[in-house]
């Protein structure tokens, strides 16, 4: 049996440039209230608004059409599943085009090799994407609490003169 998230957040908002901030600020303030640090959030921000702007780019290409944003809050995680019903698209295919970056090649080219697919799967512990009607974008980051061990020193510990 699949664990239940604590909470459940869903927003819709229109595949439209403008809209793409306001995703990007709900999983902020997601995160946020969850204990996630700083970085992370960045990290999440940055990962969402990539999602996002794959499907207002390449899903709809100008059309109209949503995007749904869900985050699923766990103890210990959140996971994030970006949705929409435009043009579908095969993910591996795309990261086989990546390749390495190269820097006299423009950035409009680079975006359209992946580069978005890239920075999401850097950036989140788990990346799933699927693409039959439409694309779903599924995406967990981890609350990582204590990363320094507990035999490190602390700086109140040091001697002061």
């Amino acid at each position: 049996m699949r664990e239940q998230p604590l909470d459940l957040v869903n927003l819709t908002i229109p595949a439209k440039p403008d809209y793409v901030a306001i995703a990007r600020l709900a999983v902020s303030g997601i995160a946020n209230r969850m204990g996630f640090s700083y970085d992370d959030i960045e990290d999440l921000k940055l990962a969402v608004s990539e999602a996002c702007t794959n499907s207002v780019e390449h899903a709809y290409s100008g059309e109209n059409g949503e995007i749904g944003l869900s985050c699923n809050i766990f103890e210990n995680r959140l996971e994030i599943e970006v949705v929409d019903q435009g043009h579908s698209f095969d993910a591996s295919e795309v990261e086989s085009r990546t390749g390495p970056i190269q820097f006299e090649v423009s950035m409009s080219l680079v975006r359209e090799r992946g580069l978005g697919l890239y920075l999401m799967r850097s950036l989140m512990d788990h990346v799933d994407i699927d693409g039959d009607d439409g694309v779903i974008v599924r995406m967990t980051k981890y609350i990582r609490k204590n990363e320094v061990g507990s035999h490190v020193e602390s700086p109140a510990s040091y001697p002061t003169r």
